[in-house]
């Protein structure tokens, strides 16, 4: 059986026996507020260093691990799922979350609004932005069953209106100013249409030039929000006709191209080609999975890293170069969104950490002297 369907859905694996038996935890009980872990003054220097325009953050938000990290507390993940959020937002370095559930099935306005509710009574709120997936219905161009087998074609694959209504819409009248992207991730295409991508590619362009076309109805409620597009066949960034047309296609959309650190893509190193086609713009990064486990290796990665409180695997060749690329965004003026997921390294709040400081080392090489 596969690691992960092609939803993204895990497959659990059996524990390694010789995996240490984890602590005992000793549960808050389920209510409305979960308190937040203090912040560091280290935490609080660090966050001040950072360009108002980068906002980093992670996937998702409740793991009972992050107990001292970002809650303070043990609580059940059913309560972090619930109120977890509001702790979340008064972390100095988590200024962005990647709303990934929307992939599974398209939310409603309401649904939206109801996380924006959950971080407005916080101050940080004004800063704060959600980066949201775009549902799969409209993003996979297979219609699959509950094991993730592509079934048929799906008729709604990149479809402008379902785009719209599903998607774009909903999540701007929901979260208004805090939305800071919506990212359509193109999932794996079947083979023949990695041979011959120009009705993939002709697609794109209509869905996001209708998109386009609805610009100020849309920023007229979320003015903050980017639309960028993630990949997860390499073709897209290729050297040979695709990969052009690609940028070109994002170029006349005014739309974005969301660097997806993933096995199944070329290195960070590997994107950059494409970011420079696009320069200068909004960059939008998601880190979702360290190499060391390959294209299928949620699974594997869960078992290595739970319960997501240590790095694990530091990947400080990625680390160096987001640094460099969101560093140099920054001074440009464009806005920087990124989310990292416990899987990238083992436990996504030390990762933004770690990349923060590296954020702040790049931009006091450039101002001509490294911090002591």
């Amino acid at each position: 059986m596969a690691d992960l369907d092609l939803f993204g859905n895990e497959v659990p694996l059996p524990r390694s026996a010789g995996r240490p038996v984890a602590r005992p935890r000793k549960v808050k009980p389920d209510k409305a507020v979960v308190e937040a872990a203090p912040p560091s003054q280290a935490q609080l220097a660090l966050a001040a260093t950072l360009s108002e325009s980068v906002r980093l953050g992670t996937s998702s938000w409740h793991f009972p691990g992050w107990d001292g990290l970002v809650y303070a507390g043990d609580y059940p993940d059913s309560v972090l799922s619930k109120h977890g959020l509001q702790a979340y937002v008064q972390n100095p370095l988590l200024k962005a979350v990647s709303l990934d559930r929307s992939f599974y099935r398209p939310l409603t306005a309401a649904q939206y609004r109801y996380y924006a509710e959950q971080i407005a009574p916080y101050p940080q709120a004004v800063d704060f932005r959600f980066i949201v997936k775009a549902p799969a219905s409209v993003c996979d161009a297979s219609v699959r069953d509950d094991s993730g087998r592509a079934t048929q074609a799906n008729p709604l694959f990149l479809n402008p209106e379902f785009a719209w209504k599903e998607a774009l819409e909903p999540a701007c009248n929901g979260l208004r100013h805090n939305l800071g992207a919506l990212v359509f991730q193109i999932s794996p295409l079947p083979h023949f249409l990695v041979k011959n991508p120009q009705p993939s590619l002709d697609a794109l362009h209509l869905m996001l030039s209708f998109l386009e076309s609805k610009r100020a109805e849309w920023q007229a409620v979320a003015p903050n929000a980017v639309i960028a597009v993630e990949v997860r066949d390499s073709f897209w960034v290729a050297g040979d006709a695709a990969g052009p047309a690609f940028a070109q296609i994002l170029k006349s959309n005014a739309a974005s191209y969301c660097v997806g650190v993933h096995a199944k893509m070329p290195s960070v190193e590997g994107q950059l080609p494409m970011l420079r086609a696009l320069w200068p713009g909004p960059l939008v990064v998601r880190w979702n999975l360290h190499s060391k486990h390959g294209s299928f290796g949620y699974a594997a990665a869960r078992q290595s890293y739970e319960p997501f409180d240590q790095l694990v695997d530091p990947d400080l060749v990625t680390r160096e170069v987001l640094a460099k690329v969101i560093a140099a965004t920054a001074r440009v003026g464009q806005p920087v969104l990124v989310s990292i997921n416990n899987k990238a390294e083992g436990c996504a709040p030390k990762s933004v950490e770690a990349l923060a400081l590296a954020i702040q080392h790049k931009n006091a090489a450039n101002a001509g002297h490294m911090p002591t």
